[in-house]
């Protein structure tokens, strides 16, 4: 039994708030100045923590998101909304051309949206929201017309972006795994030339302070992926010749939602039965792809490069962070290498802590992942607040920059739900009272420092207020 404390004084009337501004009538965006579009998981997070709200609306969320699946499969990372002016966000749907340049993936006709996708956490959001009132649920067939728009998401998934050949899904751009300006990147980006300057304009830092944003080096290079994608059809067989990476928090999102897929189909009466196997032969090959026992976390792989990378301890190649030697090949036999020619990109993310959210994961592996979050690179419990989204001791980090450095509310949310998984409640309810009180002493910030809690990024951001909902909720606190 986990304990019931109080939420903050102002926590639901102010999530409430947030909810019902950034609130557009089919969706809600994640920030009206900043991102005043539809958002792939943003919607996804935020119909968790709305359904405590309105099952209805909630419901309404993901119809809307879903309803923008391409013909292919693949969910988009924004569905935009026409009546934006255009020059409000870049880039926008005139850079991405997904009704032209996307015709051949089946992209919708007359709804714009991006190319790339986003962590696929839908299916475990339409069951989180089909609990909160079946009948409504029912009434309004949620779930049936859920089902095969999720199943054809996880197929795309599965087929198309295997790209490694070894059974994990792989992301094509920075931006897909979510964690869009993160250390585990800069390798790989490394290789990719630069959009010129001059021939886009950020509007991102109309709204943040620089200091806070990617720079305008990185920028570019996202704007040359995302263009070279598309200019490319969107076509994944030939995508990431420059960027290509499995990356273990897109994977362990997978696993989770393909076994609420599996209890989806069982409410309908479909079989289950191939969705417990895909999520087990998921975690088979993540574990066996992304594991690094030295590390003590998963680390993401890229499949162009990699290789010993640089010492978690500072100097020299990969050593084991026990005391050991240079890291071991997970497939046996000298340091770890990808089948294709890649290698771990040896830096500490959050993104190797996810996979706590999956059932299933061996003990030994759970406990580990455990111990590095509550050590010196994650602090949790110690010396950070909330979770960082990058190692404290790493070389990269920065508490301010978007997300190298600073910690991020939905990240927490997954390790919270991940520590309960995995039998350590009394962490969970701790990291859950230290979500709650940031969000609210931060304004419901995109993201705040990890030591102090100070807001980053812009305020009365959706998914923390919705999130912050959800674990009020959990703690006993009626919206």
């Amino acid at each position: 039994m986990t304990s019931a404390r109080p939420a903050p004084t102002g926590l639901t009337s102010g999530a409430r708030r947030v909810l019902q501004q950034n609130w557009t009538g089919s969706c809600t965006v994640p920030s009206p100045g900043l991102y005043p579009h539809q958002w792939s998981w943003d919607s996804a997070f935020i119909a968790i923590g709305s359904r405590h709200i309105s099952p209805r609306r909630a419901q309404r969320e993901l119809e809307t998101l879903l309803a923008a699946q391409w013909g292919d499969g693949r969910i988009p990372h924004i569905v935009f909304n026409p009546a934006v002016p255009p020059a409000a966000y870049f880039p926008g749907p005139d850079f991405w051309r997904s009704a032209t340049a996307g015709a051949a993936a089946g992209a919708p006709r007359h709804t714009e949206t991006s190319g790339i996708v986003q962590p696929p956490v839908h299916a475990l959001a339409c069951l989180l929201v089909h609990r909160a009132d079946p009948r409504s649920s029912a009434r309004h067939g949620f779930l049936a017309r859920a089902y095969p728009r999720l199943a054809a998401w996880h197929r795309y998934l599965g087929r198309a972006r295997d790209l490694g050949g070894g059974g994990l899904v792989s992301v094509v751009h920075p931006w897909e795994p979510g964690m869009d300006n993160s250390p585990c990147w800069d390798a790989p980006l490394a290789r990719v030339a630069p959009a010129p300057p001059g021939t886009f304009r950020r509007a991102d830092l109309d709204h943040g302070a620089a200091s806070d944003r990617p720079t305008d080096l990185d920028y570019g290079r996202y704007v040359r992926l995302a263009a070279d994608y598309r200019d490319g059809g969107y076509a994944d067989h030939t995508a990431g010749s420059a960027f290509l990476v499995e990356d273990p928090g897109v994977n362990a999102l997978l696993i989770a939602s393909e076994h609420a897929l599996a209890e989806i189909a069982a409410l309908l009466g479909a079989d289950a039965a191939p969705h417990r196997t895909r999520a087990a032969d998921l975690t088979a090959a993540l574990v066996d792809r992304l594991w690094d026992p030295a590390a003590g976390l998963f680390l993401c792989r890229d499949l162009h490069g990699g290789g010993p990378g640089r010492d978690l301890h500072g100097g020299g190649p990969a050593r084991d962070l026990h005391g050991g030697g240079p890291v071991r090949d997970l497939h046996g036999g000298g340091p770890a290498r990808d089948l294709h020619g890649g290698g771990p990109v040896r830096e500490l993310g959050a993104a190797g802590l996810l996979p706590l959210l999956v059932p299933g994961l061996p003990g030994d592996i759970a406990a580990a992942l455990v111990r590095t979050a509550c050590g010196d690179h994650f602090g949790l419990g110690r010396t950070a607040r909330l979770v960082p989204s990058y190692d404290l001791l790493g070389p990269a980090f920065d508490p301010a920059r978007y997300w190298r450095g600073p910690a991020w509310f939905n990240v927490n949310w997954l390790l919270e739900r991940g520590l309960r998984l995995h039998g350590e409640p009394e962490r969970a309810d701790a990291l859950r009272t230290a979500v709650l009180e940031t969000a609210v002493t931060s304004g419901f910030a995109e993201y705040v420092d990890p030591y102090t809690g100070e807001a980053r990024g812009t305020r009365d951001f959706s998914w923390t207020a919705a999130l912050a909902l959800d674990l009020a909720v959990a703690a006993g606190q009626e919206p």
